[in-house]
């Protein structure tokens, strides 16, 4: 069985790749893709894949602008650790919805049920309901609080105290509406995961930004913006301008 990955996120390839050879060893991966361009690309010259397993947020964009432009006819397994794209996924020829980090028994379900649906020409009306049934009752949980280290203390943060996260010398800091600055442990991809996408954006690699902390959009040279927060980052935030209609839409939503 052919299958492909859109996924941006190196480890969590690995970890699908090492939990297929668990519980569908006959699954095999024929591509990883990171970007909503590159899988328009592929979709446009290849269409012959069984299975695809699809992050929704990737490198350049959500996954969901790859069907504004090309519809693959291989049926889709979701991917994301934010429950909120289950809804929107679920218009499209989707198998099941994975929340991050994937689960060894849930992929096996979804693979289950992609091998019934499949010998029985795809998805029906019932099942689909009964799928978006279960995944709107999965409750929406995000990080309320980080400890960090102050001195010889440990003090518990709230994320809404937060106005931006950044990394400086490798090192993820978050720093608070009162200017005070932190170390925080793992990667900011992590953190980002971790919180409400309705209220911080990520406005770079290096930057995760609240909107409560966005004072003002300045335009920059070849279609990018630099976000001028309060208090101030200790680097200009450029936008790019892939990015930067994002960042608009993601401010007037509110």
């Amino acid at each position: 069985m052919k299958a492909i990955v859109i996924e941006d996120e190196n480890s969590a390839v690995d970890n699908l790749k090492y939990l297929l050879d668990a519980v569908a060893p006959d699954v095999k991966i024929a591509q990883v893709i990171d970007t909503v361009s590159d899988a328009v690309e592929l979709f446009e010259q290849q269409d012959d894949f069984d299975l695809i397993f699809m992050d929704i947020h990737l490198a350049d964009g959500h996954s969901f602008e790859i069907f504004q432009q090309v519809v693959p006819s291989a049926s889709i397994i979701f991917t994301t650790a934010y429950d909120q794209y289950a809804i929107q996924a679920f218009k499209f020829n989707s198998i099941d919805y994975l929340l991050k980090p994937i689960q060894e028994e849930e992929l096996k379900k979804a693979i289950e049920k992609f091998r019934n649906q499949k010998s029985s020409n795809g998805l029906t009306e019932s099942s689909i309901q009964k799928l978006l049934s279960t995944i709107e009752s999965k409750p929406q949980k995000f990080r309320q609080s980080y400890l960090v280290q102050k001195g010889d203390k440990l003090l518990p943060i709230l994320t809404h105290h937060f106005a931006f996260f950044f990394i400086q010398s490798g090192v993820v800091r978050g720093t608070t509406k009162e200017r005070q600055t932190y170390h925080l442990d793992g990667k900011l991809e992590d953190v980002e995961k971790e919180l409400n996408p309705k209220d911080f954006f990520r406005a770079n690699r290096q930057f995760l930004v609240q909107r409560a902390a966005i004072q003002s959009l300045s335009i920059y040279f070849n279609g990018r913006l630099i976000v001028n927060t309060s208090p101030e980052s200790p680097e200009q935030i450029i936008v790019s301008k892939a990015n930067a209609p994002k960042l608009k839409n993601w401010l007037n939503q509110g």
